[in-house]
């Protein structure tokens, strides 16, 4: 099974990163609010950022990874990828 590792980026302008085997089907959980706590008083845009290819252990690993990055450093992994302008 491949996983993937996600940014989504959210109405506050904040970025949520999280791991899952489906971005598209776990960005309408979050959107319809079946997701993580995190979207309680915000709301997901889009996905800005995804890498796939992962085991379940190794998307974990790119998830804390990419968590302890500030802001600014997940913004220019974002840019980097070309999927979308912060």
């Amino acid at each position: 099974m491949i996983w993937y590792v996600y940014i989504i980026l959210c109405s506050d302008r904040s970025l949520y990163t999280g791991i899952t085997t489906d971005p598209d089907r776990r960005f309408r959980q979050h959107a319809a609010g079946n997701g993580a706590k995190y979207f309680r008083g915000r709301k997901p845009l889009r996905i800005v950022y995804q890498e796939g290819d992962h085991t379940r252990s190794s998307a974990g690993c790119r998830e804390l990874q990419i968590k302890k990055m500030t802001p600014d450093g997940k913004a220019a992994l974002a840019a980097d990828a070309n999927l979308s302008t912060l």
